[in-house]
């Protein structure tokens, strides 16, 4: 499909919850050309590595182009009338609740409107839940709690208007580069301003940090009960604003005073100092997200961290207050729109009638869901137990992001109709559908989107829908329709959801909700297309702003309440058999199942392959050698990941990543071994709290590969990711091939890359298990593999980049001569800058700071997300020079 240059359009990225501006023009060779937005609010024309890169992940491989049915394809209408007598047929057998639909915190409000419109209105069940749910559920939860509202009180000016910024359960600066970028840079221009970095781990968020607190696993709860009984024994306790704003002091401090602080795993000394810092500047943010949310007592961290800023009053003013960071494009949005199982349109509650009546009533629907639907957990449960006859999941992939990933891709597999709406063909989940159904994606799609401070913004099309994709709420739309409600699923745009979405949000108002954008419920369309980005509410009443610095509440009583909360620990115990509290998390250039960055070969470079972080005391107990496989296991399954022994881990304690799938890796799926445990109110899993076993994988041998075509290995580890011209992957066996003689490695390699007739020019030498093979063909390199009995030790990105080249003499070198420097493992991804190349430039150019790399060779100046890796290779060369 060839697609012609266009002109530049103004969008949204679709990674996480900054919302961050993008300015995006075809390029056309079927990609983009993209750049950070300097209008944008959310980030001023700055992008992370993955936001620079999205003009790389646009192309039509792999995507899905038309439906299918039972792996055939299909006609729309044939596909259509399918999912829609499927969903009639079990309603009218076994009643609404026995359907079901899984979305996802990347839809754009408005399809998210639609699917919540149809399950709770429509078809009368809170059978709708979100991938939401794994990441901001606890949060959405502890603010119903606290401000009877899931209302952010803040906005991202806070970080650089405060004098305190707490990052507790944040690894900020690669999971949210952009807003770290924005507390680094300020702190560099306003020195005083200090930073408390919570985490288990020290993380690349601790390089900026003032204080780094090792908090134990489960132990932030009792962290803050700490700080709120030093709030109340000393002046920070804003006993006015307690007293005519605030319920639940007495009942919260009393708790506070009988939690034992030993529960955090930190001395004395270090939570003086951090009370210290709290308290001895008015003007704090506690910034938190998935250390805080991913918790069996997550709702409660949540609201032992709003307990502080009610006591303290440190709420809603500029430079104040707790803030949730999100972990998706539009997790913000679905939780307007409703898309949780809990909750309504508009931030009305499902629990309450007079609120079910309204909705019901703006939308003339024939039924209204009762109560709460299944949240997601409980979903598949369902689905498992077979009490869910049909499920649709829309962009999401649960058989690898769901807790118990193995069970719930067993249940979705024995699930009797499972439609799946996708952009890619081959993914975990599609692969067990009834039905597949080509959606748009990013760059395609039409609609808005909110972040992490409440900014709705537009996601503009920039590119044609691809062969027969359509976008999500047509497709919803017209299954509404072929299921009877045809005229109120008459929508002739997204500007027409958008409309009756805000026009719904009035409704909210007048009930004393918070959300409520009644002001924009007449726009025009050409008004739509050419909306700004703006900070919710936009009523006749108020625009824009914080929440609570006021003393209003949303709550009954119109008060803030603070909860007596009692710190608790994980719920999956260490035992004998399961010695090691796993945690799990996010790297710098991937986001979720890698269906997007896996695309582009320099954000396959900084992390290309699943990993155990493990601390040395621990690697030297179990016999892990550096970059040796790691066997991990618990009751609920396994995974072969690569060893990184690191003092950025605590003893006792083991990090892995969560991107990789079963396209990617042969045995990385992490959330296999992540247990049904959640939490009790917000439903959110516990994905930091597993206890696993680990044991060293005893490889015979080794390998290394690069190939111009995808391979699918047979060995029992390996890993694939994209590399420029052709892809590059790492295996492991326990096994050689046949009787490891050189023709056996001959066949292997023949066989592994799937070329028969290919020239071999190799050098084997059996005895010592060490063979390197290049495949050429037409006098270019087509393949190559390289093995030994340890790690094996080339130079990957060389290797790589000789793919398609014409025969080259020293490929097997696996190195580059001395006329040709090895960057080594990729730094900066923007700039695909190796840590070879810094540390050369340091030692030859004496550099001594950040800056001085960046102007020596662009690393850090365009995202930053790599700066704290090259403070560390700063630290590293005065290390060695002092030696």
């Amino acid at each position: 499909m060839t697609r012609l240059p266009g002109p530049e359009i103004r969008t949204t990225c679709p990674y996480c919850g900054v919302g961050c501006g993008v300015i995006a023009r075809p390029d056309g060779q079927g990609g983009l050309d993209v750049r950070g937005d300097r209008a944008h609010p959310a980030n001023g024309g700055k992008l992370c590595s993955k936001g620079s890169a999205l003009g790389e992940t646009v192309g039509l491989s792999g995507r899905l182009l038309e439906p299918r049915i039972g792996g055939a394809q299909a006609g729309w209408d044939e596909a259509l009338d399918l999912v829609a007598r499927k969903f009639r047929q079990a309603i009218a057998e076994h009643g609404p609740d026995s359907v079901a639909f899984y979305v996802s915190g990347q839809l754009l409000s408005e399809d998210y409107y639609v699917a919540n419109k149809l399950m709770k209105g429509f078809i009368g069940s809170g059978n709708i839940d979100t991938n939401s749910r794994l990441c901001m559920a606890s949060s959405v939860a502890g603010h119903r709690r606290a401000f009877g509202t899931d209302t952010v009180p803040g906005l991202y000016e806070d970080f650089e208007t405060a004098d305190t910024v707490v990052l507790v359960g944040s690894n900020l600066a690669w999971c949210h580069p952009v807003l770290y970028q924005r507390i680094a840079a300020e702190k560099k221009h306003r020195p005083a301003l200090k930073v408390v970095v919570i985490d288990p781990r020290r993380t690349a968020t601790a390089e900026i940090a003032d204080l780094h607190l090792p908090v134990a696993p489960g132990g932030d709860a009792a962290l803050f009960n700490a700080l709120l009984c030093e709030i109340a024994d000393g002046a920070a306790l804003d006993r006015d604003f307690v007293a005519e704003h605030v319920s639940g002091f007495d009942a919260a401090l009393a708790a506070a005073r009988e939690s034992d602080p030993a529960l955090t795993g930190l001395s004395e000394r270090q939570i003086a100092d951090f009370t210290r810092i709290w308290l001895g500047s008015e003007r704090v943010v506690t910034v938190y997200s998935q250390g805080i949310n991913q918790s069996s007592s997550g709702t409660d961290k949540v609201n032992a961290i709003i307990n502080c800023h009610l006591a303290s009053g440190r709420i809603g003013r500029s430079g104040m207050g707790p803030f949730s960071v999100t972990g998706q494009p539009n997790a913000m949005g679905g939780r307007e729109v409703g898309g949780l199982a809990n909750m309504l349109a508009c931030h009305l509650d499902i629990e309450n009638p007079a609120h079910r009546d309204a909705v019901q009533g703006f939308w003339a629907s024939p039924t209204m869901a009762p109560g709460p639907g299944l949240k997601a957990v409980d979903m598949f449960r369902a689905v498992e137990e077979g009490r869910i006859k049909a499920l649709w999941i829309i962009c999401t992939n649960p058989a690898v992001s769901m807790p118990e990933a193995d069970r719930v891709r067993a249940a979705i597999a024995a699930c009797p109709f499972t439609v799946v709406s996708d952009v890619l063909a081959d993914t975990d989940t599609t692969r067990l559908a009834d039905v597949l159904l080509p959606a748009t994606g990013w760059g395609e799609k039409d609609g808005t989107v909110t972040n992490s401070e409440r900014c709705i913004s537009r996601q503009r099309p920039v590119l044609d829908a691809p062969g027969g994709a359509r976008h999500d709420w047509r497709i919803l739309c017209d299954v509404a329709a072929r299921m009877g409600w045809a005229k109120d699923f008459a929508y002739d745009g997204p500007a027409a959801i958008f409309r009756e979405y805000a026009a719904l949000s009035g409704v909210a108002g007048a009930l004393g909700r918070d959300f409520d954008i009644s002001a924009l419920s007449g726009v025009s369309d050409a008004e739509y297309d050419a909306l700004d980005p703006f900070v919710w509410p936009r009523s006749a009443t108020r625009s824009g702003g914080r929440f609570f610095g006021d003393g209003r509440f949303y709550t009954p009583d119109g008060r803030g309440r603070m909860l007596p909360i009692v710190p608790a620990l994980p719920v999956s115990r260490l035992a004998p058999e399961t010695p090691y509290r796993l945690n799990t998390g996010r790297v710098r250039d991937h986001w979720h199942t890698m269906t997007r960055t896996a695309k582009s070969a320099r954000l396959s470079q900084h992390m290309a392959e699943p990993y155990l972080e493990v601390h040395p005391d621990d690697a030297a107990a179990l016999g892990l050698v550096p970059a040796g496989i790691a066997r991990v296991s618990n009751g609920c399954g396994e995974a072969l990941l690569r060893v990184l022994v690191t003092g950025r881990a605590q003893p006792g304690s083991v990090f892995a990543p969560m991107h990789w799938t079963g396209e990617t890796a042969s045995l990385g799926r992490i959330d296999a071994l992540v247990p049904w445990v959640t939490d009790p109110v917000s439903g959110q899993p516990e994905s930091k709290g597993a206890t696993v076993a680990i044991a060293p994988f005893a490889a015979a041998w080794y390998g290394f590969a690069v190939s111009t075509r995808p391979v699918q290995p047979a060995t029992e580890y390996w890993a694939q990711s994209r590399e420029k011209a052709g892809w590059r992957t790492e295996l492991a066996a326990l096994q050689r091939p046949g009787a490891g003689t050189a023709a056996d490695w001959e066949a292997f390699a023949r066989t592994l890359f799937d070329l028969p007739e290919a020239q071999v020019v190799s050098m084997i030498d059996p005895a010592r298990g060490f063979a390197r093979i290049a495949l050429i063909e037409d006098g270019r390199v087509a393949a190559a593999l390289f093995t030994a009995t340890e790690p094996v030790a080339v130079a990957r990105g060389h290797v790589a980049a000789l793919l398609g080249a014409e025969d080259q003499p020293a490929l097997l070198a696996g190195r580059p001569g001395a006329d040709r420097p090895d960057p080594g493992a990729t730094v900066c991804a923007c700039f695909d800058v190796g840590v070879n190349t810094i540390l050369a430039a340091i030692a030859a150019e004496r550099l001594t700071t950040v800056e001085a790399v960046g102007q020596a060779l662009r690393a850090g100046t365009n995202c930053g997300s790599c700066r704290p890796e090259i403070a560390a290779l700063l630290a590293q060369a005065r290390a060695a020079a002092a030696c």
